[in-house]
């Protein structure tokens, strides 16, 4: 019997926390932080499992990134989520050849914030980790034995972020700026000068690599400022991609300069099932 009784206690001293929860999840709306991006500028292409040479051209990318207080700790916690197409066209020095790469990009992340920083009132900082997934491929039609390289890599990053909500005028206007650097993970690479035909026919070694700052190297720069007309902001900007890597004699570089443009806001989402807690209190992923 007092084994019974030790156990309903503790069920309701669970049940009574699951309440205390859900209500204090009432009290707290996440709105989501959304953007859509276009991007144009400048890339340069070194890829010696296809040629010696580097090729240099324009670069574009349309992108999506999401950013959400986490449901855990809302005011001390940041999620993000960002996918990107980005498609390269490089031409040699004298403008004879050309490659085209085409990749695509997911990460997810957290990091944890702090906010008003120094006593600044609107600077947020944060710092946390990442999973990267990137994948394509690099084509140059001029090859005959090895015309395309295949790229993909999976990380695990360091990113931080700086974040400044401010005003020009009667304007509001957040500025934020972020990097992201791989750590370690994992990447496939052939061996100099083995043909995909090698590969289909079982020469499977040394096609998966383990990543790190001794063999490869990348990093994401990206600075955004976002103009609130409205409930609808403009997102202007510019990222800065670097990708570096050198493993069975085959050097890879990879870097972009590139002009953002976009528009971003936030969203709540709403149950119908549920009255709206009106006094509810919102903690804004970025604003």
């Amino acid at each position: 019997m007092r084994h019974l009784r030790s156990i309903l206690s503790t069920l309701a001293i669970l049940l009574a926390g699951f309440a205390m929860q859900a209500a204090d999840g009432d009290s707290i709306v996440r709105p989501v932080n959304v953007a859509y991006t276009a991007e144009y500028g400048a890339a340069s292409l070194l890829d010696t499992y296809l040629t010696p040479i580097r090729y240099e051209g324009w670069h574009v990318r349309l992108g999506y990134e999401r950013n959400q207080a986490m449901r855990f700790s809302p005011r001390k916690w940041l999620m993000q989520m960002s996918f990107g197409v980005r498609y390269d066209n490089v031409q040699n020095i004298v403008k004879n050849r050309t490659m085209h790469s085409l990749m695509v990009d997911f990460n997810w992340g957290m990091m944890h914030r702090w906010r008003d920083v120094a006593s600044v009132k609107g600077l947020q900082l944060m710092g946390g980790g990442s999973t990267l997934f990137d994948g394509g491929a690099t084509y140059n039609q001029y090859n005959s034995n090895n015309p395309v390289s295949v790229k993909i890599r999976w990380s695990v990053n360091l990113t931080g972020m700086a974040v400044y909500n401010m005003n020009i005028g009667k304007l509001p206007l957040t500025l934020r700026y972020q990097a992201t650097i791989p750590v370690a993970g994992l990447f496939f690479s052939p061996e100099y000068g083995e043909a995909f035909y090698e590969i289909y026919l079982g020469n499977t070694r040394s096609l998966v690599n383990f990543g790190w700052w001794g063999n490869r190297f990348d990093m994401t720069n990206l600075l955004t400022a976002d103009l609130h007309f409205g409930a609808t902001s403009l997102r202007i900007g510019y990222r800065n991609t670097i990708e570096n890597s050198w493993v069975h004699n085959l050097n890879t570089q990879v870097s972009t300069h590139s002009l953002v443009i976009g528009v971003s806001g936030e969203w709540m989402s709403v149950n119908p099932r549920r009255d709206i807690n009106h006094n509810a209190k919102i903690i804004t992923a970025l604003y």
